[in-house]
């Protein structure tokens, strides 16, 4: 009797966490029931790492060089053109020009945020897209983060480092006080876009 008791109890709590997740919906989903929870459906939750480093160099070189002489010379005139006197006349010409030119962009962004599965495509790759708004004084910065993501690129703790999504889309701006005292004057800004 006892035996049967124990017994009982062992499959009720064996069969505990899968009916649990039976009733929470999660039935059919190729996953242990022991593993950890990660986004895998619309409406979940995913915390994305941005490391983001870029860095660009563009460095051109010109040289150009040309040189010219020229130089004529004549005696006096014979006969009737004895009165032209004795003449020459001598040139050089001399052009160079040397042009150098280097673009070097260095652009650093790094951030912790949440975003929100908003699709899952056929393969099983998830859809995100998430914003973040900091308000502080005044002034307001936005970071908006869209792409694509591999469910198996999904750390145990439900995290996912930036350089792990495809199409990727990370925007980055500011709005206030000190984002408008780091903008040149409209002044300045017509110059730059008339030279």
């Amino acid at each position: 009797m006892h035996i049967k008791r124990i017994l009982i109890a062992t499959m009720i709590l064996v069969l505990l966490p899968f009916t649990v997740k039976v009733m929470g919906g999660d039935f059919g989903q190729a996953k242990s029931l022991f593993s950890d929870i990660k986004a895998n459906k619309v409406g979940d939750i995913l915390t994305v790492n941005v490391f983001e480093n870029t860095q660009a160099t563009n460095k051109t070189e010109t040289k150009t060089e040309k040189s010219g002489k020229f130089s004529t010379s004549g005696g006096p005139g014979v006969g009737t053109l004895s009165f032209i006197p004795l003449f020459g006349a001598k040139g050089e010409n001399k052009n160079t020009f040397d042009g150098k030119g280097e673009n070097l962009r260095n652009r650093n962004l790094r951030a912790r945020m949440s975003v929100t599965v908003v699709a899952v495509k056929e393969n099983g790759d998830l859809i995100i897209e998430g914003n973040r708004t900091v308000g502080i004084s005044n002034d307001r910065e936005t970071m908006t983060l869209t792409g694509v993501v591999r469910q198996r690129d999904i750390n145990p703790g439900n995290s996912i480092d930036s350089y792990l999504i495809a199409e990727a889309q990370i925007m980055y701006r500011g709005k206030g006080a000190i984002n408008d005292g780091s903008r040149p004057g409209p002044v300045m800004r017509f110059l730059n876009w008339l030279f």
